[in-house]
């Protein structure tokens, strides 16, 4: 590539080499910030021109110039020089191309250290707007089937063991949960990037009379970074998004790894839509849970995105340094795949079908009556690790017959122990275990209605900070 192409030529004799110019480019990975780009230049210009640094008729000129590539990449016809560094080389080279050496004058007073950290920034405001709006869409499908199958019973499970007996609405619900707790995380990282860095130039600033919270109010950012090396050299931000988007996915594969046993037939819980299954080449019964199946996999894309970001950062001195250039890759990544496995989810679950009598069903195996019969004495007076013992006795009494604690009468349970009250097979009623879960967050019918409830109220305010904030 001939070396007048670079911006910065002036100083070396040879061009670079073939091969490292290659090596060292990152245009194809940074040119999805165009839009920031150009949105952040035309920021810079106008505040030139407010500042008197850059005349009112040249910046017009740019600003025009800006508008005209804006326009052709987004229509496809601008072409893109490989030749070109980043993305920033490649506009600045276009611009100048458009209007003339006026065009070099958009860079006064700026560096590619902090238009870089304002395009990253710009575009994990977005991204995290983004993946908010997909979260709280998945949040809503969850909600919506808890309140379909209110009332619902489902084994709920420990070391995937029967347990207890719980609502199905519940054990949605606490995907809602984790789900709410995975928007804050989302919602701290557009906080994390909503300060603005231009002006710190390569790292310790400029001579000439800028005005940053003027370009910060035109681009919508909440405040300006204080410190000219923090603002070229931190990633926190990029950390931070990659962070949550590795924490959701962790989440998403608990729900999908759930889904995948349920749409078993061993579990027979759930049968999944054929819009999100495949099947087999060679086994034509075959209906794969592959939606799920995916998004668990690619949860470990995700975490090693995490994992390849900490560590390109680890160690790094002030303030900018080339091993920066590989935090967008890890980071664009993981937003992409979490955007599309919350989209690829939520689909899934809006479409599958909820099996609830193969899971009432389900419900009375497992001696998951068992803490109650315990909970049963320990009320009478009984110790609780005594009711403990002999409840455990029963079970096993009952797993050498083949029986279920529900076939159990009154006199054989009272042989077990006369403390055993007259209303002991209640104890046994599977709807009366769920009923009796009164406390705060527990499975009872009217606490998962209070939960409903205070998932909707969550919901609303996640949709009105989405409301007001800037994409």
């Amino acid at each position: 590539m001939a070396q007048e192409k670079k911006a910065w030529g002036g100083r070396f004799d040879k061009p670079l080499d073939g091969f490292i110019e290659e090596f060292g480019a990152s245009l194809p990975i940074d040119r999805r910030m165009w839009e920031e780009d150009v949105r952040g230049s035309i920021a810079h210009v106008r505040m030139l021109a407010a500042q008197g640094i850059v005349g009112a008729e040249d910046a017009s000129r740019i600003e025009d110039g800006l508008d005209a590539i804006g326009c052709a990449i987004r229509d496809d016809s601008f072409v893109f020089d490989l030749g070109d560094e980043d993305i920033h080389m490649s506009i600045e080279r276009a611009l100048i191309d458009k209007v003339g050496a006026v065009g070099g004058k958009l860079h006064t007073a700026r560096s590619r250290n902090d238009q870089v950290a304002l395009d990253a920034r710009m575009h994990s405001r977005s991204a995290a707007v983004s993946l908010a709006r997909a979260c709280l869409a998945l949040q809503g499908t969850l909600l919506a089937r808890a309140e379909e199958h209110l009332g619902a019973v489902m084994p709920g499970y420990t070391h995937l063991q029967k347990a207890q007996p719980v609502l199905l609405s519940h054990h949605l619900l606490a995907y809602v949960w984790m789900l709410a707790r995975d928007f804050s995380r989302v919602r701290h990282a557009y906080d994390a990037a909503d300060a603005m860095p231009l002006g710190a130039a390569a790292l310790a600033g400029t001579p000439f009379p800028i005005d940053r919270a003027a370009v910060a109010s035109t681009l919508g950012f909440a405040s300006v970074v204080p410190n000219s090396m923090d603002a070229v050299s931190d990633r926190d931000f990029l950390l931070d998004l990659t962070y949550a988007c590795a924490l959701a996915m962790v989440h998403l594969s608990r729900l999908c790894e759930e889904i995948v046993l349920w749409s078993s037939e061993e579990f027979g819980f759930v049968s999944l839509d054929d819009a999100y299954a495949t099947g087999s080449s060679i086994m034509p019964q075959k209906k794969n849970p592959d939606v799920a199946e995916l998004t668990r996999g690619k949860t470990g894309r995700v975490v090693g995105d995490l994992t390849a970001l900490l560590v390109t950062l680890k160690a790094l001195p002030l303030a900018y340094n080339k091993d920066m250039q590989e935090d967008k890759e890890a980071a664009f990544d993981a937003s992409d795949t979490l955007r599309d496995c919350l989209r690829a989810v939520r689909g899934m679950v809006e479409t599958m079908t909820f099996d609830v009598s193969r899971m009432r069903s389900a419900s009375l195996g497992g001696f998951m009556a068992a803490t109650d019969l315990a909970d049963h004495l320990a009320a009478r007076g009984m110790p609780f690790r005594e009711a403990h013992e002999i409840v455990g006795g029963v079970v096993l009494a009952c797993e050498r017959e083949g029986r279920t604690l529900q076939d159990l009468t009154l006199e054989e349970l009272r042989a077990a122990s006369p403390a055993f009250g007259d209303d002991v097979l209640s104890a046994l009623d599977i709807d009366a275990v769920v009923a009796r879960r009164t406390s705060e967050g527990g499975t009872g019918h009217d606490r998962v209605r209070e939960q409903i409830d205070a998932v909707r109220g969550v919901l609303r305010l996640e949709a009105e900070w989405l409301d007001g904030v800037t994409g």
